[in-house]
């Protein structure tokens, strides 16, 4: 249970808060479809990777689809899901500038031309970018 059930926050870290489920979206995000897939991408033990798309799945992040061989199921986001994709490049660009030492080798997301992705900045109706210090919460 939540400490503020009205929270957003403390909803989404309960659904997508644990390490492994939010590297899941990240590779389903790059083309991860299959159970062989995600394991082999995270290295994640298959009891966990098995229980961690289960959840996503039912917590409507996932959804299962026949794959085009008719054999196996895959998985894909759904909406939900794709929604998730500002927090991943938000997690990204935190990484890049406060996980790496100065000059450490890390991956860079760019766009389809090859352009390094700017950071994400909340913004205002104003277009004036905001701060925990500009805004608050209102319950």
């Amino acid at each position: 249970m939540w400490t503020d059930p009205t929270c957003p926050v403390a909803r989404t870290v309960d659904l997508i808060g644990d390490r492994w489920s939010l590297l899941i979206v990240r590779d389903a995000m790059d083309g991860a479809r299959s159970f062989t897939d995600f394991q082999q991408r995270t290295g994640i033990a298959r009891n966990i990777l098995a229980d961690r798309l289960r959840k996503l799945t039912a917590n409507g992040l996932l959804t299962q689809v026949e794959a085009p061989s008719g054999k196996r199921q895959q998985y894909a986001l759904t909406a939900a899901g794709q929604d998730l994709f500002a927090v991943i490049v938000t997690l990204r660009q935190w990484g890049e500038r406060h996980a790496f030492e100065a000059g450490e080798a890390h991956s860079v997301l760019v766009d389809e031309h090859g352009a390094v992705v700017p950071p994400v900045i909340p913004t205002g109706p104003d277009g004036s970018p905001l701060t925990s210090g500009t805004t608050s919460v209102r319950k």
